[in-house]
C-alpha cells in the first residue's frame, strides 16, 4: 500500500527515505464499504483523500434531491472537496465509496506539518491542485459544448475500465443522461459485457 502512494509522488517530485517516512508517518488509512459516505454534503471537508483500492464518487445534490456527479475516483485518484478543505467552510459535495474501498487520508493540519519539514511537498500538492483544475476546466467545457457521444468518449479515455466497474446509473449522472440513454450509447460503441 506504502509502495502505491509514493509512486504516485514520484510522478512529481522525487523524495528520499527519511522523507518518505515522513510522509507515510502523516497518513490515516480507512476502509469504506461500498456506498458509504467518505464526506457528506453540509460538513467540512477534513482530508485530502489518495484512492488505494476501490472507487470514489463526488457529488452535489440539488434542491430537488437530484445528484450531479462531479468526478469519479478510482485507485491512484486523489479525492477532496478542495475548497471545504483549505477553508474550512461547509462542503457543497458529498463523497462516497462505489465499491469496497481503502484511502491514504492527509489532514489539513498534518498537510501544514508537511509542507514546513519538507517544503518540496508544496509543489507535488501544487501541481496535484493545478490538474484537478485544468480536468474541472475540461469537464465544464465539454458540459457545456459537446454532444452526449463525445462526453462518453471522454469519459472512458479519462478512466479506463470504470465503466465496467461502476453501477450505469452513476455514469449517466455523470454525463447528465438517463440510464435509458447510456445504454443506446453503450450499444452504439460496442460496450455491452
Amino acid at each position: 500500500m506504502d509502495a502505491f502512494i509514493l509512486d504516485n509522488i514520484a510522478l512529481h517530485i522525487d523524495i528520499d527515505k527519511d522523507e518518505a517516512n515522513l510522509f507515510l508517518s502523516l497518513l490515516e488509512h480507512k476502509s469504506l464499504k461500498s456506498k458509504e459516505s467518505l464526506l457528506q454534503q453540509g460538513n467540512v471537508c477534513r482530508s485530502i483523500n489518495f484512492v488505494v483500492k476501490g472507487c470514489l464518487r463526488m457529488y452535489t445534490s440539488d434542491e430537488n434531491g437530484k445528484e450531479h456527479i462531479v468526478m469519479f475516483a478510482p485507485e491512484n485518484w486523489w479525492c477532496t472537496d478542495l475548497f471545504s478543505f483549505h477553508t474550512s467552510s461547509l462542503s457543497t459535495h458529498s463523497i462516497e465509496a462505489l465499491e469496497n474501498t481503502v484511502v491514504a487520508q492527509l489532514t489539513h493540519q498534518n498537510l501544514e506539518k508537511l509542507y514546513i519539514k519538507v517544503p518540496k511537498f508544496e509543489r507535488f500538492f501544487r501541481v496535484l491542485f493545478q490538474n484537478g483544475f485544468i480536468m474541472y476546466q475540461n469537464r465544464i467545457s465539454s458540459e457545456l459544448a459537446l454532444p452526449t457521444d463525445q462526453k462518453y468518449k471522454i469519459f472512458k479515455k479519462l478512466y479506463p475500465g470504470l465503466n465496467k466497474r461502476i453501477a450505469q446509473k452513476h455514469i449517466a449522472a455523470y454525463l447528465g443522461i438517463t440510464p435509458v440513454f447510456l445504454s443506446m450509447l453503450r450499444k452504439k460503441y460496442n460496450d455491452i459485457n
